[in-house]
C-alpha cells in the first residue's frame, strides 16, 4: 500500500509545537507532526495557532509530498517534519 491522506483534519499540538496529521497506510494509521517553525519560515517566529492551521492548509500538497518521502524511508511509530525537510 501506498502512504494517502484521505482525512483532511489537523490540529495544533501546544506540547510539541506542531501541527499534527494523520496518513493512512492500508488500515494503519500513521501520525505526523510538522513543526512550527517549518510552518512560520522562521524561528524566532510566533503565530497563533489559527495562522499555523491556515499556514499548513496553504501548504497541505507539498506537506503530504515531504510526510510521504519520510515515510518511504522506514516505518516508525510517528514522523516529525521540520524545516530541513522542506528544503
Amino acid at each position: 500500500m501506498s502512504l494517502a491522506f484521505p482525512n483532511p483534519s489537523r490540529s495544533f499540538d501546544e506540547v510539541r509545537n506542531a501541527v499534527r496529521f494523520i496518513g493512512h497506510d492500508g488500515m494503519f494509521e500513521v501520525p505526523f507532526f510538522v513543526e512550527a517553525d517549518a510552518l512560520s519560515g522562521r524561528a524566532a517566529s510566533v503565530l497563533s495557532e489559527a495562522e499555523y492551521l491556515s499556514a499548513f492548509d496553504k501548504a497541505r500538497g507539498s506537506i503530504h509530498e515531504v510526510a510521504r518521502e519520510a515515510y518511504s524511508h522506514g516505518r516508525r511509530t510517528s514522523y516529525t517534519l521540520t524545516s530541513a525537510d522542506f528544503r
